[in-house]
């Protein structure tokens, strides 16, 4: 009995592997950009993985070194709210901080992320546990304090 449940799980997670490896190779255009930003310690030195397993979940990015996964959000997010907050709180359970962000937000102010990021990784204040407002196509600036 004991064996068997071992092989269900040894199963899964290669499978959970080979998934997030399979999803490195098609990146959306916000995830390729952040990757560029972020890889070989680009910011501030620090070491961030892409499509990392974490238990039986995917973060989009993280930085084991100071706990941060950073997700980025389409608009499919907006009606899976329940499902990220489940995500997050086992990621938050584990001693992770999720920092969530909007592609189109990302896309249209990579420098402030960027400032943003780096702010957090070197100590600043908590992230946003949802993807910061406002939404692709509304109005309104963009400010630190909305959560990038």
């Amino acid at each position: 009995m004991v064996t068997e449940r071992k092989s269900k799980e040894r199963k899964e997670r290669v499978q959970l592997r080979s998934f997030a490896r399979a999803m490195r190779h098609v990146p959306t255009d916000a995830e390729k950009k952040f990757w560029w930003m972020v890889r070989d310690r680009r910011l501030g030195g620090y070491k961030f993985k892409r499509q990392h397993p974490i238990g039986n979940y995917i973060a989009d990015f993280v930085c084991l070194e100071a706990k941060l996964i950073v997700e980025l959000d389409g608009g499919q997010h907006a009606e899976q709210q329940e499902y990220d907050a489940k995500r997050d709180a086992f990621f938050k359970f584990q001693g992770f901080r999720v920092m969530r962000l909007w592609n189109c937000n990302f896309l249209e102010h990579q420098d402030a992320v960027a400032r943003k990021l780096l702010a957090e990784l070197d100590g600043g204040e908590a992230p946003s546990p949802q993807p910061s407002p406002p939404l692709c196509g509304e109005e309104g600036e963009i400010e630190a304090s909305d959560g990038l």
